[in-house]
Order: structure tokens, then C-alpha cells, then sequence
């Protein structure tokens, strides 16, 4: 079977700008319907594609996360060279931390942090990641042997060295959270694990920002944007989004006036 890989997309829209992060070993996919609700509410959308993610694990674990933050930064100066000001910035999973990461470095109009990763998280867990990819790409790709394919097997074959530069850069942006002040929305999923509820709390106390808040959705997991209660979570978002000041409203008064 012939795997169509995911590709960045941009839908533009008004004036107002979102950049839409995917998680670890996902894809554009992820945030895909997410940017076709914001867009359909006159947003200018635009989800880059992590290097390396998308296709086949090896090619995955041959990347690293400096490549993956490159992109990000790729995705968020496409946006400023069409012309858009201010940028508005929501990422799940390893995109959460990544839209704290990008409003610690970067100006962002706000930030949606949804199942973010905040605190010190094994290299194992990480690992396990890496296999559940890599079994359910053989399988899709036609490729899976029963036999050769035991997760014990594909973890020694499909190791990622970057792994721990990874978890270095999560500690790294946590312990700049106090840096963030710009209004911060942070969701998360009351059956993901245990370690997410806890990051959300603490990314909740550390940000400066005025404006900061934390939703909890009860029968969702991680992947908020794709799990069952998904449009209660795109609303909540373009919500959070719309009680913003942005400067299209102020030409809209200068422009009566």
C-alpha cells in the first residue's frame, strides 16, 4: 500500500494569524481540522511540517529536535514575510511545548498549549513513541512481519539518539516559562496521563501572564484536536482567540470614525 505523506498546509483568511504545531511523531494531520475551523471563522492559518516527520521512522530518527524547532521558526517567518503582524501560536502535544518555546523567543498575540510537556519525562517513554510510529507505519505501508517485528526488536533497530536533547529542551523551555506574558490558554485531557495534567498545572503557575487560564476536557486524551470531544475543543479555542484585542479591531474603529 502507497502511503500519501502529510504536507504543510496555509489557509489565509483575515488578518488575524494562527500558527498550528503538531505533535511528536504525528503530523499536520493533527491540527488539520482544527485550522479548517479557525479558517472557516475568517483566520489565516498556517501548520508547517516537522523535518522528518510524516514518513517513514527512519528517516524520522535520523532528525532532531533542532530541526524540528527549525521548522517551527520556518512555519512562524512564512507568516510574518506575507505580511501578518501578529501571530497567534497553538500547538498540541510536543507542538504545545513548542508554542511556549516560540513565546518565550519569538513576539506571539497568544498561546494555546494543549497536552504540553513540561517536566522531566524518561528517555524510555519517549522511545515507546518511536515503536508505536514504526509499528503502525509497517502496518499501513504493507510491510509488518509478525516475526521480525516484536517492539523489543524494533527498539533496538530504530533507536533515536536525539532523544535526550529533546527532554533537555523541554526542561529548557520550562524553566523559561516565567519569561511568557502574553495571554496563555492552556488545555488538556482528564484521560491523558497523569504526567501532562501535572505539566499543565505547572506551566499554569510559572507564565507572568495576565491572561492565563486552564481547561479540562473530560473524555479526551492527548491528542485533543482528533479525540471525541474535539469540537468542544476547537471552540474553546477560536473562543479564547476572539476575546483578544487585535489590531484588526482597531482599524475596523478608526476606519467608522
Amino acid at each position: 500500500m502507497k502511503i500519501i505523506p502529510p504536507k504543510p498546509f496555509m489557509i489565509e483568511k483575515g488578518n488575524r494569524a494562527v500558527l498550528l504545531l503538531h505533535g511528536f511523531t504525528g503530523n499536520t494531520n493533527d491540527v488539520k481540522r482544527l485550522g479548517r475551523f479557525l479558517a472557516d471563522r475568517n483566520y489565516t492559518v498556517h501548520a508547517p511540517l516537522y523535518k522528518g516527520h510524516g514518513g517513514d521512522p527512519v528517516t524520522l530518527i535520523q532528525t532532531n529536535p533542532i530541526e524540528w524547532w527549525n521548522s517551527v521558526l520556518e512555519g512562524y517567518d512564512e507568516l510574518k514575510n506575507k505580511g501578518y503582524d501578529e501571530i497567534a501560536v497553538a500547538g498540541v502535544s510536543l507542538g504545545g511545548i513548542f508554542s511556549l518555546k516560540l513565546g518565550e523567543e519569538r513576539p506571539t498575540k497568544a498561546i494555546v498549549a494543549m497536552s504540553a510537556p513540561a517536566l522531566a519525562k524518561s528517555i524510555d517513554s519517549l522511545q515507546e513513541r518511536i515503536i508505536d510510529y514504526t509499528i503502525k507505519y509497517k502496518k499501513l505501508s504493507g510491510t509488518f512481519d509478525e516475526q521480525s517485528d516484536k517492539p523489543h526488536e524494533i527498539a533496538e533497530k530504530y533507536r533515536m539518539p536525539a532523544l535526550e536533547y529533546l527532554q533537555g529542551m523541554i526542561n529548557e523551555t520550562s524553566e523559561k516559562l516565567k519569561t511568557i506574558q502574553t495571554p496563555v490558554h492552556i488545555l488538556r485531557g482528564l484521560r491523558d496521563d497523569e504526567y501532562y495534567c501535572e505539566s499543565a498545572d505547572l506551566i499554569y503557575n510559572s507564565v507572568k501572564s495576565r491572561i492565563k487560564s486552564v481547561k479540562s476536557f473530560i473524555n479526551s486524551g492527548h491528542i485533543l484536536t482528533l479525540d471525541q470531544e474535539k469540537e468542544l475543543v476547537f471552540e474553546e479555542i477560536y473562543r479564547f482567540f476572539e476575546g483578544l484585542k487585535w489590531n484588526d479591531e482597531k482599524m475596523k474603529i478608526s476606519q467608522i470614525s
